[in-house]
């Protein structure tokens, strides 16, 4: 616990603490009374209560649309079943506000729907909802049905054997089994549904705002600074609670479980059911991930050679410095570079203060282990604008002076892929058998051999998962790279809302561009992670 626990004391709880400190004071003295001020006032009211239900509201849809999800990759073999996890997972990764601009081309004025059929939504709250559900689809897709496609099938083969109908075994059975992992996909959903910001900016328009919004426009817009930092408490204590009842109660429902390899659990399709299940989840797929992934391809090729055509012209562009009109120091390109760069720094860092955190959790317990558990989601409910501010007030100092240092951008993104590697490894970790590694022990293996010949090889799909996920939300990460990238060394996100913030058409097409490289370098990864398997071993014991 020792090296996550200085990670996250130096990198998020120092810098957090020092810009909420400065928001209640005032010529040196501690004003507390702004947080009765604040928390008070009518809009910030309306905007806490937005907050909540639309999370609850996105979580509870992103579970009823991507669990059936879930199970077909877990359990189903079909071609381009590896291509079509890829796919799933690429919208995690891409900017928010270039979802946002995606969502208004289908969803708003002139969009797919206001062309074939009248219908508007943008400015609604249902547009809002789906294009969380388009983000964290892949949450529990991947996050359930990882564990979910090593579970043995005999055992609810079993319970029907003895009389118990489809559901029955199904609840009885495998359900109590997913809870952790379906218990911990919804608390990522929610955290991020709770801490939204680019989608609710420009879906919602004036109308609907989110505590992640009102601190950007308070910070931003009003340089309230007070303000900002009570509604950075608001958030900070809501989801500590949160993770707080979440380590309580999941914690105990987890259990030993016998894992198997997963190309032993999935088979074609059999019966009418099964293929319905199928063509409904790939129709969902279609229209709730595809779609708007088709409108960037479409606009970063649409009126490159004039009004009407098509073309490569604005990819072109992106290797030019005059093109992006001052935007940029460097040509726009060089941002894939450099997160490629960022993004595999920053997996590396998560994956080993979360393997750390997630092992540790495993053979302890007690009050302190449980809160530790919970502070290492609480990145993922604290404002990324706050966490970008700390940063450049408190790491400006020797020994930590790394404003100039590029490993400030990868430990910034590694801060958000760290809970996802602990929330994907540790159902995993807590399913294997403890008497495995007793049986080591007892055989003269040290803890770190038992480590490396039981878990490991149990844990190996686990593990790339994570790495999977670390990755993703690296190459995507907004909120806190943007106040820290060099402007010599911009990200793919921030040279995408940089272009998304100057007027023009080539600008914009720009922006399209670059999302579409994104889209594409994210697929062409998870899809290479895809294709290592563990081997088969793994799953006998």
């Amino acid at each position: 616990m020792a090296v996550p626990a200085a990670f996250f004391a130096v990198f998020f709880a120092y810098p957090v603490t020092a810009i909420v400190g400065r928001g209640f004071t005032a010529d040196g003295a501690w004003r507390f009374g702004r947080i009765g001020e604040v928390l008070t006032r009518p809009e910030i009211v309306d905007v806490l209560w937005f907050t909540l239900w639309q999370a609850l509201a996105s979580t509870g849809l992103t579970l009823l649309l991507a669990l059936p999800g879930a199970y077909v990759f877990a359990r189903f073999d079909f071609p381009g079943k590896q291509v079509l996890r890829a796919v799933v997972t690429v919208p995690f990764v891409l900017p928010t506000v270039v979802v946002g601009t995606a969502f208004l081309a289908l969803l708003g004025r002139g969009g797919l729907l206001d062309e074939l059929w009248g219908v508007r939504l943008d400015t609604t709250v249902w547009a809002i909802l789906l294009a969380h559900v388009f983000f964290n689809y892949a949450v529990v897709v991947r996050t359930v049905g990882g564990l979910w496609s090593q579970l043995d099938p005999r055992q609810e083969e079993a319970a029907r054997v003895l009389g118990a109908g489809r559901f029955a075994a199904w609840y009885r059975v495998t359900l109590p089994a997913l809870a952790p992992s379906v218990a911990a996909a919804a608390l990522m959903v929610f955290l991020f549904t709770f801490t939204s910001f680019g989608v609710v900016q420009i879906l919602g328009g004036p109308a609907y705002s989110t505590v992640e919004v009102e601190i950007y426009r308070q910070t931003a817009d009003r340089l309230d600074l007070p303000t900002a930092a009570v509604l950075t408490l608001v958030q900070f204590a809501a989801v500590g609670a949160i993770l707080a009842v979440h380590a309580r109660t999941v914690r105990r429902r987890e259990s030993a479980l016998r894992l198997v390899d997963p190309s032993l659990t999935a088979h074609r399709p059999r019966g009418a059911g099964q293929w319905t299940l199928f063509a409904g989840v790939l129709a969902t797929i279609v229209v709730l991930i595809l779609a708007p992934l088709a409108v960037l391809v479409e606009r970063s090729l649409a009126g490159a050679g004039g009004p009407g055509t098509y073309g490569v012209g604005f990819y072109q562009a992106l290797r030019s410095v005059e093109a992006s009109g001052g935007t940029f120091l460097v040509p726009p390109l060089e941002a894939v570079r450099n997160s490629l760069q960022y993004a595999l720094a920053a997996t590396a860092i998560a994956l080993l203060v979360g393997g750390l955190a997630a092992a540790a959790l495993t053979r302890r317990a007690g009050r302190l282990v449980r809160g530790f558990d919970a502070l290492l989601m609480l990145p993922l409910g604290v404002s990324a604008v706050t966490v970008g501010f700390g940063f450049l007030i408190t790491l400006d100092e020797p020994p930590l002076d790394l404003r100039t240092s590029w490993i400030l951008v990868p430990l910034a993104q590694a801060l958000v892929g760290v809970p996802f590697v602990v929330r994907t490894m540790l159902p995993v970790l807590r399913a294997v058998d403890a008497r495995l590694r007793e049986a080591a022990a007892v055989l003269g293996a040290s803890p770190l051999r038992a480590w490396r010949e039981v878990d490991l090889p149990l844990v190996r799909r686990a593990l790339l998962v994570a790495a999977g996920f670390a990755f993703a939300v690296s190459l995507g990460e907004f909120g806190a790279t943007v106040f820290i990238a060099r402007p010599d060394n911009p990200t793919l996100p921030v040279a995408v809302a940089r272009l998304l913030g100057r007027p023009g058409e080539l600008n914009y097409g720009q922006a399209m561009a670059l999302s579409t490289i994104l889209m594409l370098v994210c697929a062409t990864a998870l899809l290479l992670l895809e294709r290592i398997r563990p081997d088969r071993s793994a799953g006998e014991f």
